[in-house]
């Protein structure tokens, strides 16, 4: 498939407005002019959509494709949810607007879902309240590691470490590091944390324990009572993690069960689509204690029902963002959650823990299973032994079906992390589950066969790492 650059034409143009008469006072100053034209392409409109539709159908989407993705809820989103993020009343808003005096009156739309919104994840999560300008799943770890800090400097507290599962997401290290904590790894036994394993790594200087629950084996951690007893007897804070939380809508509120921060990926548990790096939302939830670390603006409601932005926290971490998140991808999920209301969402987990399970039995005598037991909304699988799980990777992309997470968690050799979500049916994980018998099947017949695929897809395995360093952006037209 050519470029834009190489489709070029000279003179060729799309249907462009007449140009206008610009006054002396409207143009630029020569030196910010161009010497020379941009070298952009010369194509018509219909060369332009064209190009740009079938580029489309080369990528692998929701829309178009089965996407298994493990630990990443790559589920469909509703395409209603689209037409109310495009409403004018929304999108022609300026972010300023809420700050200009005399001007907000054309802002309380907004800023009530805004504040709505806090009140629905509160209630989902049995959080005292919420921040909503995190701008995605790790940039919400970070903001929880920075209201732990906050919340033990407030105290006098001397502590330096968190304490994370060798199941977590690799962002949870890397969110504690970066805001100044001393990562201490915990093992898992059987698949999740031991008591007596966090009892070993815990002292005066832990300030908190971060945990996915359920974990990424999609074992659902069921001695979290005695974590939280342990972790209170030392003034310890307990963080969830919920890139996994689409497991417990309407079934666990992560408040209730002792859970001192959250943050939630708005991007995958409630329907916006997160592919090709964004954008992305995760709110950051606290209990009533770190309340007063929050970031701000936050909104707050006036006693004649208005609202406004409040800036009079004077324990608050500041700002974590650029005026309050990414607010189109909140008003997609705000509304996700009205439309399925409380029962909606407690049917979204029954069925994505149902079709988990479904799959990893159709699959237990295709893929080794690590876990013998039920899982929750996900579970992990192995390479038949002789095979690699890149290679059934790479053999799925032929299959039309999206490669599963592969090689994580870290703690599985080979693995497949498979994740169907509630919105696929059984026809399709039916069919899921053939593939993967016959790419097992070719595999074990001939391994060499299966170490070159895919062999269908518009571009076949190419060295990533030379791809990432060595970019080719522009294109010479000379």
């Amino acid at each position: 498939m050519n470029t834009l650059f190489a489709d070029s034409r000279p003179g060729r143009t799309g249907a462009l407005p007449r140009r206008p008469e610009l006054r002396a006072a409207d143009m630029l100053p020569p030196s910010l002019l161009r010497k020379d034209r941009p070298r952009l392409p010369e194509l018509s409109e219909l060369d332009v959509v064209r190009h740009f539709t079938r580029l489309s159908q080369r990528n692998y989407s929701v829309d178009a494709n089965c996407y298994p993705l493990g630990s990443c809820t790559m589920k469909y989103n509703p395409k209603f949810m689209e037409y109310v993020a495009s409403l004018p009343g929304f999108t022609a808003l300026h972010p300023l607007m809420a700050q200009l005096r005399g001007a907000g009156h054309y802002t309380q739309g907004a800023l009530q879902i805004l504040w709505e919104m806090e009140r629905l994840l509160c209630e989902i999560t049995g959080m005292a309240a919420f921040t909503l300008q995190p701008m995605a799943g790790a940039h919400g770890e970070f903001t929880g590691a920075m209201l732990i800090a906050a919340y033990h400097r407030d105290r006098g507290n001397k502590k330096n470490k968190i304490l994370i599962p060798d199941s977590a997401h690799g962002t949870n290290p890397a969110s504690a590091t970066l805001a100044g904590f001393e990562v201490v790894n915990i093992p898992s036994r059987d698949g999740i944390l031991d008591p007596d394993d966090l009892e070993a790594a815990l002292d005066d200087t832990v300030a908190a324990l971060m945990m996915t629950c359920p974990n990424t084996l999609g074992l659902f951690e069921n001695r979290l009572p005695a974590l939280v007893e342990k972790l209170r007897r030392v003034d310890a804070l307990l963080y969830y993690d919920g890139a996994n939380m689409n497991a417990i809508l309407g079934k666990m509120r992560v408040g209730d069960a002792g859970f001192d921060v959250v943050h939630l990926n708005l991007h995958k548990t409630f329907g916006t689509p997160h592919g090709g790096g964004g954008p992305g939302a995760g709110p950051v939830g606290v209990s009533a204690r770190l309340e007063p670390f929050l970031p701000v603006s936050r909104v707050a409601r006036q006693q004649d029902g208005s609202f406004c932005l409040d800036y009079d926290h004077p324990k608050s971490i500041g700002y974590i963002a650029p005026f309050y998140g990414n607010f189109a991808v909140v008003l997609k999920a705000y509304a996700y959650i009205l439309r399925l209301g409380r029962e909606g969402l407690r049917r979204a987990s029954e069925y994505a823990v149902l079709n988990a399970n479904y799959l990893r039995k159709r699959l237990e005598t295709i893929l080794d299973m690590p876990c013998q037991r039920l899982c929750m909304h996900e579970f992990v699988a192995s390479a038949p032994q002789g095979l690699r799980a890149l290679d059934i990777a790479k053999a799925m992309l032929d299959g039309q079906v999206h490669a599963p997470t592969v090689y994580f968690p870290l703690i599985v050799p080979e693995c497949l992390m498979f994740e169907p979500t509630e919105t696929e049916s059984k026809q399709t994980l039916d069919a899921l589950a053939e593939l993967l018998d016959e790419i097992v099947r070719r595999g074990q017949a001939s391994p060499d066969d299966l170490a070159h695929a895919p062999y269908h897809t518009p571009v076949r395995r190419l060295d990533e790492t030379l791809a990432a360093r060595s970019m080719v952006l522009t294109e010479d037209m000379a």
